[in-house]
């Protein structure tokens, strides 16, 4: 018998409001969170409520329906130039992540391709569209599981960082996707998650949701991962990724460059799980990806405690670049894309 999967909800829209859980406080507590206003939204999304590139996006989409409802007396016309002004303030609260520039963008589109109608009318569209992103993304998620779920094979040991699983996403995740329809099919392998410093989003996040569908999974903390691939722990990488340029450049969450250096090394595959619309083709190459500075406290303070001396200079990208040279192959909802990226990219998703 397949083993049954019990994943947690990230968000969900129901009676008319929007509900995230609340991620910071993972493991330790499950709380949800009612979205009242735009603003509410966009600190969830600044403060790492809710995340994951999809998750933001889907939470993005959601925001916009929560910023409008009150602005549906408006002329269709001062409705949309509203619709524009909430876009772009959800927009500014992560640079990185593209996920959410394109949901927004797309409900934005979507609004003005109904601009003859009601601004009640457009309204309701916006809430149809935000429900069409979250149930697509669904289906994105089941099509990257597909596509990856024969890389993990019985006995291996795959190693994952940060967290790309089901809490970034609708469900399922991007990297996390493989794994648990492999697990669902009765293949027995352990996963290694990498604590990913500052937040320990491996550590609190991932671990426990692999956890909570019932999966071998082992948290290592990052500087680990050298000694468990030299020892032939390691078989298999798959992380998930906030932004893939059109060259196959891949940004995600920081340390993730360092754990594709040491695949390298030591022959491991490393491959990244992406949706379509992880893609940027606007975006030729990794360095032109906008890097995310996070707040330094997250570094010299932790669970109330300072670990640093006052006053030292501190540095924290949230994200890094992997070249694409690193990458065995983009696992997407269309297929395993191999090099070079730019080719298998352009012609995958031409239409």
């Amino acid at each position: 018998m397949n083993p049954k999967i019990d994943l947690p909800q990230t968000l969900r829209w129901e009676g008319g409001e929007l509900y995230l859980l609340d991620q910071t406080l993972l493991p330790g507590k499950v709380v949800e969170e009612r979205q009242d206003s735009v603003e509410q939204v966009w600190d969830s999304i600044k403060k790492l409520k809710v995340r994951g590139a999809p998750g933001i996006g889907i939470a993005g989409a959601y925001g916009l329906v929560v910023a409008m409802k009150a602005h549906q007396g408006l002329e269709p016309e001062a409705f949309l130039a509203e619709l524009q002004k909430q876009a772009e303030y959800l927009d500014g609260s992560r640079p990185t992540a593209v996920n959410l520039h394109w949901a927004l963008d797309r409900m934005v589109r979507h609004a003005e391709s109904l601009s003859q109608n009601s601004s009640d009318t457009l309204w309701q569209s916006l809430l149809d569209e935000a429900i069409r992103i979250h149930d697509e993304d669904r289906q994105l998620c089941l099509g990257m599981g597909e596509a990856g779920k024969s890389l993990i094979r019985e006995g291996m040991g795959v190693l994952t960082h940060c967290n790309a699983g089901s809490l970034a996403t609708s469900e399922l995740g991007t990297a996390t996707a493989p794994m648990y329809l492999a697990h669902q099919e009765g293949v027995q392998f352990k996963v290694y998650a990498d604590e990913t410093r500052p937040l320990l989003q491996g550590a609190r996040l991932t671990s426990w949701e692999l956890m909570q569908a019932g999966i071998d999974v082992t948290l290592i903390c990052d500087n680990m991962a050298a000694s468990m691939m030299s020892k032939g722990h390691i078989d298999l990488v798959i992380t998930g990724t906030d932004r893939v340029a059109a060259n196959g450049d891949v940004c995600n969450k920081i340390g993730t460059l360092g754990v594709a250096i040491l695949a390298r090394h030591y022959g491991i595959p490393f491959y990244v799980a992406c949706p379509y619309s992880t893609i940027d083709h606007d975006t030729e190459s990794g360095d032109k990806i906008p890097i995310e500075e996070r707040d330094p406290e997250e570094i010299v303070n932790w669970g109330g405690h300072r670990t640093a001396p006052d006053n030292v200079t501190v540095r924290s990208p949230a994200f890094d670049v992997t070249p694409n040279e690193l990458v065995t192959g983009l696992i997407t909802e269309k297929g395993i894309l191999r090099a070079p990226y730019s080719e298998s990219i352009r012609e995958t998703y031409s239409s």
